[in-house]
């Protein structure tokens, strides 16, 4: 098995070729792809730390006698005897005290579902926009955060329009999504494997429902088919408005269901948001209007509110950073701040604060380890370029959550001191340095 592996490449690669060269090309044979060296690879791109599904396997359970599992997995999908469980639901607290679903995928249906993907994402990957970021190879959420950066100080943008869809992964129609498909894939047999998929219903506790909308939450081609609708509703539909109905320029930044559009003229952002309403409505989508603003913002956007004698520009958020329109010190050039959203930032370091109370019994070493892990975690994503500030609160709250946890283990732990904590603060945390480079140099690389 493991030397075919060398062929899986090279096959994947020419159906990526193919896609580029002909944009109407229809696949209609993509199941034989799906072979025991694809499996075999699909399986070590899983998450090995994922939690169990209703199949009550994990990662290193499935990988004992692999080869012959896979063997036999493979005969069942091409012979139409591979059937998906259910997804397993859990409800995880959120910070204002309601709960949200989370899917945990069956590992054997996760298994397949990454073959599917590897097979598809090569030809959909020459169809995607270069505005949509997510969940795409070569792509991240840093890119499009510079990339909205760059739009905003550079280009000729004065108003934005910070869009939020309702519920986009259950409100998904599953009948437009399957002709979307059929755009570029004939294979019933594929087809017919992400139907299943999608109809697999949800385990909640020891109650099954039937899925009659949405992608399933958790699992892995989930994002892939919400990028495949988006790219017919959105993402196609806007750049065509832009060229045939803008006054002046427009940009879109997307990311997966966030997304921020940039206009020149306030006229195109009332235009878009209107006829983009229209547009979602007909594919079952909507905006919540409670977090979808067109707000004036931009290179020009303090002097010219300040001519009108109004208030400064409004802020916006967009993967996890509030954007904000300011001034360097001499108030003569143009500063975007991007600043860590202050809701997120308490409810994290609330959630950093409970699990160092629960674990307060533990070793200080032990402790230590985790609290390392957690922040440099943080760190790897906030510590962009001026943000230095955000970072610092959370790094200085983590400090006194973890010397509250080791004061309350016992009468003794009162006499632990900062002086005391300052030996494990230096030797478990990270320094807040910045970890990104400015938007303008990343984005020319």
């Amino acid at each position: 098995m493991t030397q075919s592996m060398d062929i899986v490449p090279s096959r994947l690669e020419r159906l990526g070729r193919a896609a580029k060269l002909d944009k109407q090309l229809k696949f209609n044979n993509l199941l034989h792809h799906i072979t025991p060296a694809l499996l075999f690879e699909a399986y070590y791109k899983l998450n090995r730390k994922a939690a169990k599904g209703i199949d009550d396997l994990d990662w290193h359970e499935y990988g004992l006698s692999l080869e012959e599992k896979l063997t036999t997995l493979h005969k069942r999908i091409h012979t139409g005897q591979y059937k998906p469980l259910p997804v397993k639901r859990l409800w995880l607290p959120k910070g204002n005290g309601e709960q949200r679903p989370i899917g945990i995928t069956a590992l054997e249906d996760k298994l397949v579902q990454q073959a599917v993907v590897m097979v598809l994402e090569p030809i959909y990957e020459t169809d995607f926009l270069g505005f949509s970021y997510g969940f795409r190879p070569q792509k991240s959420q840093h890119q499009a955060l510079d990339a909205v950066s760059i739009a905003i100080t550079k280009k000729k943008v004065s108003w934005i329009l910070d869009a939020d869809l309702k519920g986009f992964f259950d409100a998904i129609d599953h009948d437009w999504l399957m002709r979307f498909l059929a755009y570029r894939v004939l294979d019933k047999r594929v087809l017919k494997l992400i139907n299943s998929w999608l109809k697999a219903g949800v385990m909640d506790g020891h109650t099954q429902h039937k899925s009659v909308q949405g992608t399933p939450q958790g699992a892995v081609i989930s994002p892939l088919l919400a990028n495949i609708y988006l790219h017919y509703v959105l993402d196609l539909w806007v750049h065509q408005w832009r060229k045939r109905y803008a006054r002046g320029d427009v940009y879109i930044v997307r990311y997966a269901d966030d997304f921020v559009v940039g206009f020149q003229y306030q006229e195109d952002g009332r235009n878009l948001k209107r006829a983009l309403a229209m547009r979602l409505g007909e594919f079952k989508l909507s905006f919540n209007n409670d977090k979808t603003h067109l707000i004036e913002f931009g290179r020009f956007a303090i002097a010219n509110r300040q001519e009108r004698r109004e208030k400064k520009p409004e802020t916006f958020d967009f993967l996890g950073f509030t954007h904000i329109c300011a001034l360097s010190r001499d108030k003569r050039i143009f500063k975007l701040h991007r600043k860590s959203i202050k809701k997120k930032l308490r409810e994290k370091i609330k959630q950093i604060s409970g699990v160092l109370m629960q674990h307060r019994h533990k070793p200080v070493y032990e402790m230590g380890l985790w609290v390392r892990k957690v922040l440099t975690g943080y760190y790897n994503y906030f510590a962009i370029p001026g943000n230095h500030a955000s970072i610092q609160i959370m790094r200085t709250s983590v400090h006194r959550a973890w010397i509250k946890a080791l004061r309350r283990r016992s009468q003794k732990g009162r006499n632990f001191n900062w002086l005391k904590m300052q030996r494990w603060i230096m030797r478990f945390s990270p320094h807040t340095r910045v970890r990104h480079p400015y938007p303008s140099q990343r984005f020319r690389l």
